[in-house]
């Protein structure tokens, strides 16, 4: 009894962990859905914000303001590309790890843009703007350029397979429509050689055969041959003729 009870205690503190850690699980999962809408909600504010200084703000406000715009958008947009291939193709770590050194860059120099927009001075302003022009390029030229030989390579894979799917389409077509397709003609069979005349020579001989006299040519012979004179031998004596009386 004291056994039952151990196993149905085990199996009730097992089921209440599990309950514990899928409510965390649940809980982390909304908190951290509700965290990227506050900062998509964030990000896309700023942005109409900074969209709307470049042209309202006129001098070095409005540029510092266009500046920014420009350095999020690429950089947003490249990690968004980056992310999106490393998911189906491994060899692409390499290239977001490039990017996230790029992205620290980015970062650092949106900071300080950010600092310079409540810069009273506009003078000296005016003056840091060429070098901020030229940083703002270089890494929107490098965002773009991972973005775009990432789509590219994405573009190629897709071309390829679409190349090999198209080739095994028509030939599962081909094969599908099997009565359509003619059939192979089959060669046709020597011809035998006629059998060679009776009278006719083989062909290689190069000699005569031998004469046969047919029956009809043949001279009639007699059933019984008349009978030849025998021949006397010298040992033989003559008869002596009849006396007369």
């Amino acid at each position: 009894m004291e056994a039952v009870i151990a196993v149905f205690a085990l199996l009730f503190v097992l089921f209440l962990g599990l309950g514990v850690y899928a409510t965390v699980k649940v809980v982390g999962a909304a908190k951290r859905g509700v965290d990227r809408g506050i900062t998509q909600a964030r990000r896309t504010v700023e942005d109409h914000t900074l969209r709307a200084k470049s042209f309202a703000q006129p001098g070095a406000a409005g540029e510092l303001a266009q500046l920014r715009l420009k350095l999020r958008t690429s950089l947003r947009a490249t990690q968004d590309a980056l992310h999106a291939a490393a998911a189906e193709d491994q060899s692409m770590k390499e290239s977001v790890g490039l990017f996230e050194r790029l992205s620290a860059h980015g970062h650092e120099l949106d900071d300080e843009l950010k600092r310079l927009e409540s810069e009273p001075n506009r003078s000296a302003l005016t003056e840091r703007l060429p070098g901020l022009r030229e940083r703002t390029e270089r890494i929107t030229q490098s965002a773009d350029a991972l973005r775009w030989a990432a789509r590219d390579r994405a573009r190629r894979f897709a071309e390829d397979d679409l190349d090999t799917l198209s080739a095994q389409i028509d030939v599962e077509a081909g094969a599908l429509r099997h009565w359509t397709t003619e059939p192979e003609s089959r060669p046709a069979p020597p011809p035998w050689p006629d059998a060679p005349a009776a009278d006719a020579p083989t062909a290689g001989q190069t000699w005569p055969e031998t004469p046969q006299s047919s029956p009809a040519q043949e001279p009639a012979q007699p059933a019984i041959a008349p009978a030849r004179p025998r021949p006397t031998y010298p040992w033989q004596k003559k008869p002596r003729p009849e006396s007369t009386t």
